[in-house]
């Protein structure tokens, strides 16, 4: 049986990955947050990076929701903690990435 913390993992998981379906297969740009059609200069590029980036963030909570459900972490911090981690280094990854799809003006 799932419980409440598995299902809502599940279910930010697949959010998440619509989200970065959404902007990466379909191109749709005007999902990332602070996006400016006159700074950015290769629109596809930047759906590829941001959409892929976004389906790592999915796949943590995946990845989180199975060790909860069956791993020797579950119900332990440490599990959140490495994925805070994870979710800060994709972060950080996408906000120092995107940079190079958008005009330095």
């Amino acid at each position: 049986m799932v419980d409440g913390t598995i299902g809502s993992l599940l279910a930010a998981a697949g959010f998440v990955g619509a989200l970065g379906v959404l902007i990466k297969y379909f191109g749709m740009v005007q999902l990332i947050a602070g996006y400016d059609s006159d700074r950015v200069t290769d629109e596809e590029g930047l759906a590829t990076f941001i959409g892929t980036n976004t389906l790592y963030v999915a796949a943590l909570l995946v990845l989180v929701a199975v060790v909860e459900y069956t791993g020797p972490f579950a119900g332990t911090e440490l599990i959140w903690v490495g994925f805070l981690v994870g979710v800060a280094a994709v972060t950080a990854r996408m906000l120092v990435g995107a940079r190079r799809y958008e005009d330095a003006a």
